[in-house]
């Protein structure tokens, strides 16, 4: 077997099979098919890149088909909803259709299905019929209904499309088996009676084709050669083989391929709601602002809080095609749209929770414009200019009179480095009534030569913008929200899902326009929001730097001894992760890394440094050692000589992990 074939994954094996047996390439079609009753989220968007995954790889085209067979609840707005999110995702659809196009020929087939004594006209009560019906270990019985006449059948479901009956008086059923093991072939509905407006076809239909109806059957007549949905279909692929090989009987010279019905694992996402019902209710109930809101898993909430189109194709990709249902930790999405943002978004200053500085020997009525780089990933992003003047903001936790050595910031009598700037020095504090400290006062020094452990971001006071700061949280608190036997999904909110920030930005970012991305350096990717204007800028925070995945940090086994664990120093137990952490799962990965994330805040300089000289094929101990070194130059420590040579070997290497986490601290 070939590089190249062991690489397929299921779903390609199937189609190179196909092809093999006789399928001609140019009779390869796919679809996306959602249903118009809300907005796209982050779980669809494997099934979107399956299928046009596929389209591009073996040039086949791909439809982006709406099945619009509930108008109670379809609407307009998402329909053009979701089509605004495949486009901005990338792709591109070969046509734009809806299941509404086949409603005559639905019926059609059906009148026909009655003919040959294949359908029913059922009078029974939704009860009645539930009860009949049987369970799954008990077959279900015939209904009084079941044996109509043909000319009854054929009289009564003409009436029913003339809009005679009431919904809820007759519905027609496939004519199967009531004793059938699989329940959905114990005569499912076809057709109900709707009258409700349809935002296609307007008041032109009161009966509505079911969905296992109508979705095979305009795979069918779109010839579609390889029909792919999620796990929970599988039980309905007996039902769609049925159907399809009745109405092949009647179209076989019009439509001569039947499609096959094939599955995957849909996505779950760990901390995540996926049913449009419940997001629905969230939009309903004002928990969110809306479908769009930065905290909901849709596409166009993901979009306005920050993340990439390639963030997310790069997701989807790193997941995979799978035939197991699993749950994928939200920290893989984090860490792709942080890799993504890392090479595109420019560096710029702003200070969430500001202490004022004042720089007691810089002249009062002095300012200075220093250069500063735009993005160090991007060659060609350029310099900007930045003010410096006598009164800074920096961070407020940047910022203690007595620190050890681990702390690497300011600290009175210590020295740090302003970003772009000078050297500083903490000579005394100002205090409030209260004893909290309302100013830190300085000394600076232009020898920028010297070495000094940290550095600092900060704003100029006065050429400082305010600007609102939206901080997201996760809006479930519960790893799995809607799991729990007899509780509310909505037990689960995060009270604090949403943080409104009054924060101060360089003046570069006065005319930063709405969607645009940037990394406010040492704090994380923000990007600006919808309601942001020219006078009142507000910017959403999409992530973290790299705080997001300590978040994820393993629980505790409680059978584990906790004193064991606490008695190994951090540096240790980090250690103990190099040998495997290149060849683990990506969600095995994603969690030890959450772990060594939690473990280096308890680690110094020196017990890293030990760690560069460490052979170049140990790359997992390389690759730790570098999250390691990440957080402390997080934490204020600045970069020296061999720093910088270790980070800038590891780039060289050709480890695509080693290389990824240098480039965040290149």
């Amino acid at each position: 077997m070939s590089e190249e074939t062991k690489s397929l994954n299921f779903i390609e094996h199937i189609i190179e099979e196909d092809l093999a047996n006789g399928l001609e390439k140019d009779k390869l079609r796919f679809r996306f098919p959602p249903e118009p009753n809300g907005y796209l989220h982050i779980g669809h968007t494997k099934a979107i890149g399956i299928s046009f995954g596929l389209g591009l790889k073996y040039n086949a085209p791909v439809n982006l088909r709406f099945d619009d067979t509930n108008p109670a609840k379809e609407e307009q707005e998402y329909v053009d909803a979701i089509k605004k999110d495949v486009a901005w995702l990338g792709y591109q659809w070969e046509n734009e259709l809806y299941s509404s196009d086949y409603f005559q020929q639905l019926y059609d087939w059906a009148v026909q299905l009655i003919k040959d004594g294949k359908a029913y006209v059922d009078s029974q009560s939704s009860e009645a019929m539930a009860e009949q019906k049987g369970t799954p270990t008990q077959p279900g019985v015939d209904g009084p209904y079941r044996n109509r006449s043909v000319e009854e059948n054929l009289d009564l479901f003409e009436r029913m499309k003339n809009g005679e009956f009431n919904e809820g008086e007759h519905i027609l059923r496939a004519k199967i088996d009531m004793q059938h093991p699989n329940m959905l072939m114990r005569d499912p509905i076809m057709y109900r009676i709707l009258k409700k407006h349809h935002h296609r076809t307007a008041n032109d239909w009161c009966i509505y084709p079911m969905y296992d109806w109508t979705h095979g059957e305009s795979d069918y007549i779109e010839q579609i050669s390889h029909s792919l949905c999620s796990l929970e279909f599988k039980p309905h692929r007996e039902l769609y083989d049925w159907f399809k090989e009745q109405v092949y009987d009647y179209s076989k010279e019009t439509y001569p391929m039947q499609p096959k019905q094939r599955e995957f694992a849909r996505l779950n996402l760990s901390y995540t709601i996926m049913s449009k019902r419940k997001l629905l209710k969230l939009v309903e109930e004002k928990v969110v602002s809306g479908w769009d809101d930065p905290r909901m898993p849709t596409i166009s909430g993901l979009r306005r809080r920050g993340y990439t189109p390639n963030s997310i194709r790069q997701f989807i990709e790193k997941v995979g095609v799978a035939k197991r249902e699993n749950v994928i930790d939200v920290a893989l999405l984090e860490f792709c749209v942080r890799e993504d943002l890392n090479k595109t978004a420019p560096r710029v200053m702003a200070v969430l929770d500001p202490l004022k500085v004042v720089i007691t020997n810089y002249p009062d009525d002095k300012e200075e414009w220093l250069e500063a780089e735009n993005n160090p990933e991007d060659d060609s992003a350029g310099f900007r200019k930045v003010p410096f003047s006598k009164e800074i903001y920096i961070e407020k936790d940047d910022f203690k009179e007595e620190a050890g050595s681990k702390f690497f910031r300011l600290k009175l009598g210590g020295e740090v480095r302003l970003k772009n700037a000078y050297i500083i020095k903490a000579e005394s504090v100002v205090k409030d009534a209260e004893g909290n400290i309302t100013e830190v006062h300085c000394t600076y020094d232009t020898d920028t030569s010297k070495k000094v452990k940290g550095t600092l971001h900060w704003v100029s006071i006065k050429h400082a913008v305010k600007a609102e700061v939206r901080e997201y949280d996760r809006l479930f608190m519960d790893e799995a929200p809607d799991s729990h036997d007899g509780k509310d999904f909505m037990e689960f909110l995060n009270p604090n899902s949403l943080n409104i920030i009054n924060a101060f930005v360089e003046p570069s970012l006065k005319e930063a326009k709405v969607g645009e991305q940037f990394q406010f350096q040492r704090l994380g990717y923000f990007n600006v929001d919808d309601d942001s204007k020219s006078n009142a800028l507000v910017f959403n925070k999409t992530v973290g730097l790299r705080d997001s995945w300590a978040k994820q940090a393993p629980k505790q086994n409680p059978n584990q001894s906790q004193k064991q664990t606490n008695n190994r120093p951090a540096i240790e137990q980090i250690k103990s992760f190099g040998k495997k952490y290149d060849r683990m799962p990506d969600d095995a990965r994603a969690k030890a890394k959450a772990e060594i994330l939690e473990l280096a805040k308890d680690v110094s300089y020196e017990d890293v440094e030990p760690l560069f000289n460490t052979s170049v094929k140990k790359s997992g101990t390389r690759i730790i050692t570098m999250i390691t070194l990440g957080v402390l130059l997080k934490n204020g420590l600045e970069k020296n000589e061999a720093i910088n040579e270790f980070i800038n070997k590891a780039l060289e290497d050709k480890n695509k992990l080693l290389v990824e986490e240098a480039q965040q601290l290149a």
